[in-house]
């Protein structure tokens, strides 16, 4: 977005630009260092609701209400010299129309002191982030559940399964494999209750600093040596990355299971790939709910495959209990993944599509101080 600035429309470069940043189906504008709108594309004129030259006789204040964060923004990207990006801010004002939440995009022009280039994005993380706080909420109800069906469903199974072993001992030959299906259908609903268990659990996490590329490089060994034995797994990861403050072994489980989410989505095909990416996004930050806080998640962790992608209408509720595309699955997996990610402060979202799906973590950096905290958001 660096150079936004429009060249005379009347030459050929000054058209092609004009062009590409009109194509863009975002609103974009640049603010000068005198805070005045100097540019601005269509979809920002739709945005705003006025033409680009309307725009460029007001400063970006006389659109937004006074104090806006989206002012602070501006000024932190001139002060810190790098790009910035801010979920769920209301930018709504009588100029443009109330409730105008959107994600923004801040970064600085390099060849022009103090200017600045702004997407907004009204659809975007946010929106994905309440989906999974509403997930969340669906895994509270799944505690509650879990601990009824332990004491509802698990002891009488167990008298069940008793009774059918004794009348398999005493049973005609061809009545057996009726005792049989019996105790392996007891036994496979009490390995779901035992899953839905793991939602109950509310102890503090034993937490460390945990380099995440050990983490992967352990996922990926045991993916390639059983179920991911026929498909390419790349890494691509940031060597300078800081440690996460995090618990070892849910991470791997945490990935354990995105992976094989993902070779199970392949059903066979040659060209069956995953990749594995980590890096640091320094501008992210996130409301965490119940406080005026931001919380900083610059660790990003990708679990990218090649597979036909997530049907659109499962996408809503993706990390929501029970809720599967697999003839046997539980519906349980992404919804654990889901909660440990929130236990530990950091969020998911998945993008999907056809030949491109990718699970996303952000997750907060270990700080020094944290070592003796339990706090959840860090």
């Amino acid at each position: 977005m660096n150079g936004l600035q429009q060249p005379a429309r009347g030459t050929v470069n000054g058209e092609a630009s004009a062009r590409i940043l009109d194509s863009l189906p975002h609103p974009v504008i640049q603010v000068g260092p005198d805070g005045a709108i100097v540019a601005a594309n269509m979809a920002a004129e739709n945005f705003f609701g006025a033409s680009a030259a309307v725009l460029k006789r007001h400063p970006i204040s006389y659109f937004v209400p006074f104090g806006s964060p989206l002012l602070a923004l501006i000024d932190q990207v001139r002060e810190r010299g790098a790009p910035v990006n801010e979920y769920k801010v209301d930018v709504g004002s009588p100029r443009i129309g109330a409730d105008r939440i959107v994600d923004i995009n801040a970064a600085p022009v390099t060849d022009q002191q103090g200017a600045v280039v702004l997407m907004f994005q009204e659809r975007g993380m946010a929106e994905k982030i309440d989906r999974q706080l509403t997930s969340r909420g669906a895994a509270r109800t799944v505690t509650g559940l879990a601990a009824m069906l332990a004491h509802e469903i698990k002891n009488p199974l167990s008298g069940i399964r008793g009774a059918a072993q004794l009348l398999e001992a005493s049973s005609a030959e061809e009545d057996r494999p009726l005792t049989r299906l019996i105790m392996d259908e007891a036994d496979r609903i009490v390995k779901l209750v035992d899953r839905m268990e793991v939602f109950s659990d509310e102890r503090p996490i034993e937490r460390e600093p945990v380099n995440i590329h050990v983490v992967l490089d352990h996922v990926k060994r045991l993916a390639e040596s059983g179920f991911a034995r026929n498909v390419r797994i790349i890494e691509e990861y940031d060597p300078s990355l800081p440690a996460v403050y995090a618990n070892r072994d849910q991470l791997v489980q945490v990935f354990l299971n995105l992976v094989k989410n993902a070779c199970e989505s392949f059903a066979g095909r040659p060209d069956a790939e995953i990749t594995l990416t980590t890096a640091f996004r320094p501008g992210i930050r996130l409301s965490v709910p119940g406080t005026s806080e931001r919380v900083s998640l610059p660790l990003e962790f990708c679990v990218r495959d090649n597979g036909p992608g997530v049907p659109e209408d499962l996408m809503p509720h993706l990390f929501e209990p029970f809720i599967t595309t697999k003839t046997n699955g539980s519906g349980l997996g992404l919804a654990l993944v889901a909660k440990i990610i929130g236990d530990h402060g950091g969020v998911i979202e998945c993008d999907s599509q056809a030949g491109r799906t990718v699970f996303r973590i952000l997750m907060p950096a270990y700080v020094p101080q944290r070592e003796t905290s339990n706090d959840r958001t860090d």
